[in-house]
């Protein structure tokens, strides 16, 4: 007699995922497109087929329970297994489209120069530079172009066709002026350490005005006056000015990579890749703040 195997969906296997790290059910419902009820029933269902729970209540919401969390570390490698697998066809599986990585600095530059039409092959994924190439070496991205610091892991240095070295730069805003004897306001990303290394080293005073992941919330706050920020040369946003005051050390470059998966040479992902070149590398122009700096 055949043994019934259970099997879990994956929409499943990411609810609860999802759930860990938006912290609570509501929240991951709302990332999900999902209601509460229907995340409840996708959570008691694997429940009842592991025989335990998964999730504890808090006062700060969903808590992983001992056996959730093993739950949670099977569930992120099958998440990952599904992924990789749909990436073996080199593109979204679904659609067939190319999957374009960019570095949140560099999504806009690239959108604003193209037309809807153009990019209805293309599935763009935008995030942190280390997102991007890590989703690259893992194969869940064709292209990728992004910045990149330091020393380069072998796995990707096979995979760069591309790369311009840029000098990153202090913006701040038209107004901006720091009070005498006052720490630098910077505005960051969450872990970043361009600024941060670099006051350090010169023994001056910050602190930590603004600080998020998203590169527009930056942006608001540098133009509202928050504080300074850094960015390449070569994409100082409009709005906002290279700061030269006298009390800012000079930043470190940049590497900015531009990156083919292997085995990919359709003339559309050549197009791209030269799209990309000609906007981001040594052929890229001069913005109109770097022209009057």
């Amino acid at each position: 007699m055949h043994r019934r195997h259970h099997n879990i969906p994956i929409e499943i296997v990411r609810t609860v995922v999802a759930i860990s790290e938006a912290g609570s059910l509501t929240k991951a419902a709302d990332q999900l497109g999902l209601s509460q009820p229907a995340v409840s029933s996708q959570i008691k269902r694997l429940e009842q087929i592991v025989g335990g729970s998964l999730f504890s209540k808090t006062p700060n919401g969903s808590c992983a329970t001992d056996l959730g969390k093993l739950v949670l570390a099977q569930a992120r490698k099958i998440i990952e297994a599904n992924d990789q697998v749909l990436a073996l066809g080199g593109a979204d599986s679904n659609t067939g489209r190319l999957r374009l990585g960019l570095s949140s600095l560099l999504t806009r530059p690239f959108v604003e120069r193209q037309a809807a039409v153009t990019l209805g092959d293309v599935h763009i994924q935008a995030g942190t530079s280390q997102d991007v190439a890590t989703a690259l070496i893992e194969g869940h991205i064709d292209i990728a172009c992004f910045y990149q610091r330091g020393d380069i892991d072998s796995d990707l240095a096979t995979l760069i066709v591309d790369e311009y070295e840029d000098r990153l730069v202090w913006v701040r805003s038209q107004n901006f002026v720091l009070s005498p004897g006052a720490p630098i306001p910077i505005v960051t990303w969450t872990n970043d350490d361009w600024m941060i290394n670099t006051l350090t080293r010169h023994g001056l005073s910050y602190r930590i005005a603004f600080s998020s992941q998203d590169y527009d919330s930056k942006k608001s706050a540098v133009e509202a006056g928050i504080g300074l920020t850094a960015v390449p040369s070569k994409l100082i946003p409009k709005g906002l000015v290279w700061a030269k005051e006298y009390y800012l050390p000079q930043l470190p470059t940049i590497k900015n990579l531009l990156c083919i998966r292997q085995g990919l040479n359709s003339s559309r992902v050549f197009e791209i890749k030269n799209q990309l070149s000609d906007l981001f590398m040594h052929h890229a122009p001069q913005t109109e703040n770097e022209k009057v700096a």
